[in-house]
């Protein structure tokens, strides 16, 4: 091509990461909230976060309300199922409070009840550890009923006393600094799974797949307190099949949602 005659169909270095990529599509982001958040500023309603993910690359996400986690179980439950209702990308996660696990069986029947897959653990902000009663009482009472935990914390606590019970777990905050210690764990476990937005070492997505293939790995964005950008140019960049991406994009939520 002569330089008077530039080849346009070329995109230029400057703009071409800001394009959208089919390799950013993103089936389900399993890490969406909506609602008022310690240390930030301002309420995200959840019309504001289904504008925000409309622009996006993310087709569909597992959301709730943070009314459950920080004020109460069982009005936010309700609150994340009649809001989602009208919301076709959106599906509902519900939570238990973990404090007073004495209920949880009541809450994680009414979700069982309403067709809910996905349990979200907020150990971090109700101060929950591995060996507490009340944690370990809620998570039984969650595996018995075939729930799906998305869990909060660090992995290498939490993870070893959910080995060898047949859990299907998504972590929710593997750091790259903590990889290889779950991947020893993800060796063992194959229904254990972390989402990439902590991934943030130059090849840690490619060394996860690399030693215990694509399936445990899944797609969160922790929007709106996170940048999706960054998370989905992550996995555009990565080198990996189209497969293996669309795996993590994808397939893997929809295996746990069959």
């Amino acid at each position: 091509m002569s330089p008077d005659h530039p080849d346009t169909s070329v995109t230029s270095g400057e703009d071409h990461w800001l394009r959208p990529s089919p390799e950013e599509h993103i089936g389900w982001d399993v890490d969406v909230l909506y609602g008022p958040w310690p240390r930030h500023h301002r309420d995200t309603t959840l019309a504001e976060v289904r504008d925000h993910l409309s622009r996006s690359p993310v087709a569909g996400a597992l959301a709730l309300s943070t009314r459950g986690p920080l004020y109460d179980d069982a009005e936010g439950n309700a609150e994340t199922l009649r809001d989602l209702a009208g919301c076709p990308e959106l599906l509902p996660v519900g939570t238990a409070d973990v404090r007073d696990a004495l209920t949880a069986e009541d809450r994680l029947d009414e979700l069982a009840a309403a067709g809910v897959r996905f349990l979200r653990l907020f150990t971090t902000e109700q101060a929950a550890e591995p060996g507490f009663p009340g944690y370990r009482h809620t998570v039984r009472l969650a595996l018995e009923r075939g729930l799906v935990l998305l869990h909060d914390g660090d992995p290498r606590r939490f993870g070893p006393p959910l080995m060898g019970l047949g859990a299907q777990v998504v972590f929710l905050d593997l750091h790259a600094y903590l990889l290889a210690d779950f991947l020893l764990m993800a060796r063992e476990e194959p229904g254990f799974k972390a989402t990439t937005r902590m991934l943030s070492g130059p090849d840690s997505i490619e060394r996860a797949v690399g030693t215990v293939g694509p399936r445990h790995l899944v797609f969160g964005s922790r929007t709106p307190f996170m940048d999706l950008s960054p998370q989905t140019l992550k996995l555009r960049y990565a080198d990996l099949t189209p497969d293996e991406r669309a795996a993590i994009a994808t397939k893997n939520v929809e295996e746990l949602l069959a």
